[in-house]
């Protein structure tokens, strides 16, 4: 059954965003989310239909995964991807 179908607990709407800036960062945040579900990396794998090498690699931030097995986890995790432009910084 594809990640988006099963019925898993989803992210709250007013949950707050995370600035990902880094593999390191999703990795973080993708572990911090595993855990607050209490899930091992061994049961996120198998919800996944993944291995659990490719859940230790993303959570330790390796830049090489693969993008959709990672966007796949992210939305199993109740978790999203948004795209915006930078606010402007003040020097």
């Amino acid at each position: 059954m594809p990640p988006s179908t099963q019925k898993f607990p989803l992210g709250h709407p007013d949950s707050p965003e995370i600035p990902i800036r880094s593999s390191a960062d999703l990795g973080a945040t993708i572990r911090g989310q595993r855990k607050q579900l209490a899930l091992t990396q061994l049961d996120l794998a198998g919800l996944g239909n993944t291995g659990n090498r490719f859940i230790v690699d993303l959570e330790n931030g390796k830049p090489t995964v693969q993008l959709q097995k990672a966007l796949d986890i992210l939305d199993l995790l109740g978790l999203e991807v948004v795209v915006r432009t930078k606010a402007s910084r003040s020097l």
